[in-house]
């Protein structure tokens, strides 16, 4: 049941990703933040939406949290009436990157959530991102949770990456993540494309991750090809807050950015050029 959400034609003004999971500690933000910024170093205008109130992509693209102009204030003028709201570009940062840009978050995202569900602002972020001019890619970053933040993202995305670790638990909740897209798919984007499921920190000498990989696939669900290793590198690239791109391009790990970030880009354009003979 879970094929038919591969195959959705994408057409929008930019390229919008959504980077998901309900379990924590799989490599979301590393994987939005690299990921765009391979983007971004290939000449697309590229931004990350962080949504996350722990604010790694954050920390992640800038090394520090803005004092000012966040996520939060973002979504609160929401909630307010204000005669002169805020453009959405008035909350976008400049990372160290050329054409890499973050909407920042931090932790008092947390306090809003309740307030905005309530409100049912749910649609608000997708009408922001539609409206924002002179981007070719958005990456959004999300908390590990199904809730008003999460819903947003993918009520707003073209597509969903879904990081997977290779455990029986992470493929339990990968069941029920799956049914969820589909629920988001029915009821508020009926155009939202699973892209794939990302296979992160994979030991390829082990039996076990190749085992489930193998199951996954042959149960229908849309593994991609390319799988992330496990690196120590990584790390470092978190505490000088620097993709892998940027620290080191030739390692083996940067390299596997690299191929997962072109068979997104090719599976895409197959899809953009299936569109165009359908119309024809």
């Amino acid at each position: 049941m879970w094929e038919n959400l591969r195959f959705v034609i994408i057409e929008s003004q930019a390229m919008k990703r959504v980077v998901f999971n309900q379990k924590g500690g799989v490599g979301k933000s590393t994987i939005a933040c690299n990921l765009a910024a391979i983007a971004a170093s290939r000449g697309h205008r590229t931004l990350v939406v962080d949504l996350d109130p722990q604010a790694n992509s954050t920390r992640y693209l800038l090394g520090h949290l803005p004092a000012e102009n966040t996520a939060t204030e973002f979504f609160d003028q929401m909630l307010n009436f204000k005669l002169r709201p805020k453009a959405t570009e008035e909350f976008l940062h400049a990372t160290p990157f050329d054409n890499l840009f973050v909407l920042p978050a931090d932790a008092a995202l947390e306090e809003l959530q309740a307030k905005l569900e309530s409100r049912y602002k749910i649609y608000k972020l997708r009408e922001a991102l539609d409206a924002l001019e002179g981007f070719d890619q958005v990456w959004i970053d999300t908390p590990p949770a199904l809730h008003f933040y999460t819903r947003s993202a993918l009520i707003a995305a073209d597509a969903c990456l879904i990081p997977f670790d290779c455990d029986e638990f992470a493929r339990r909740a990968l069941y029920t993540l799956m049914d969820n897209v589909t629920e988001i798919r029915a009821d508020h984007n009926a155009d939202l494309v699973v892209e794939g499921i990302v296979v992160n920190q994979f030991q390829p000498r082990a039996t076990l991750p190749q085992q489930v990989v193998d199951e996954l696939r042959a149960e229908g669900l849309p593994v991609l090809n390319s799988h992330l290793s496990s690196s120590v590198k990584i790390k470092e690239s978190h505490q000088q807050a620097k993709p892998m791109i940027h620290l080191d391009r030739s390692h083996k790990l940067a390299l596997e950015y690299v191929a997962l970030y072109e068979e997104l880009e090719k599976a895409g354009k197959a899809r953009q050029k299936s569109a165009t003979k359908k119309r024809a």
